[in-house]
C-alpha cells in the first residue's frame, strides 16, 4: 500500500459522485488505484491524479507535487520565452526519460514524471527556470 497526497483542491467527478478533496489530504494507494476516505477515486495512471496528487512514499510529496505543480506552471505560460523553454525539454536527454514516447509531436510528461526523484524534478524546475516550486 503507498501514500498519496493531495498537491491542489481537487474537485473533480469520480464514479458518479462529486469529489473535494482538500489540498494536503493523505491518500491511500492500493493495486494502482488512490482512495479517500476508504472510497475508490481514480487509477494511479489517470489524468486526475497527475493533476491533483503526488506521491508522498518518501514524505515528500509536498515538495513534489510543488515542483511539478511550479515546472508545468512554467513551461503554460505563454511569454517571449515560451518556445525557449520547451526547446530545452525537448533537446534534454534528462527530461527526454519523462516523455511518453506515443506521442512524436507535442510533449506529454508520463507517469514516471509525476513520481519522479526530486534531485530530477529539480533539474528540471531549473533547467526552465521554474525554480525549487
Amino acid at each position: 500500500m503507498g501514500r498519496y497526497i493531495a498537491r491542489k483542491r481537487a474537485r473533480f467527478h469520480s464514479f458518479g459522485r462529486e469529489v473535494n478533496i482538500p489540498w494536503g489530504a493523505v491518500l491511500e494507494e492500493q493495486d494502482g488505484s488512490l482512495f479517500w476516505k476508504g472510497k475508490l477515486l481514480c487509477s494511479v495512471t489517470s489524468q486526475n491524479a497527475y493533476d491533483y496528487f503526488s506521491r508522498d512514499d518518501d514524505g515528500l510529496g509536498k515538495l513534489r507535487g510543488q515542483l511539478v505543480g511550479a515546472i508545468k506552471d512554467r513551461l503554460e505560460k505563454r511569454d517571449k520565452e515560451y518556445q525557449a523553454r520547451w526547446n530545452k525539454v525537448w533537446a534534454d536527454p534528462k527530461c527526454q526519460q519523462y516523455k511518453r514516447p506515443e506521442h512524436e509531436d507535442w510533449w506529454v510528461w508520463n507517469y514516471d514524471f509525476y513520481n519522479a526523484p526530486i534531485p530530477d524534478l529539480q533539474y528540471i524546475a531549473a533547467l526552465v527556470g521554474a525554480g525549487r516550486g
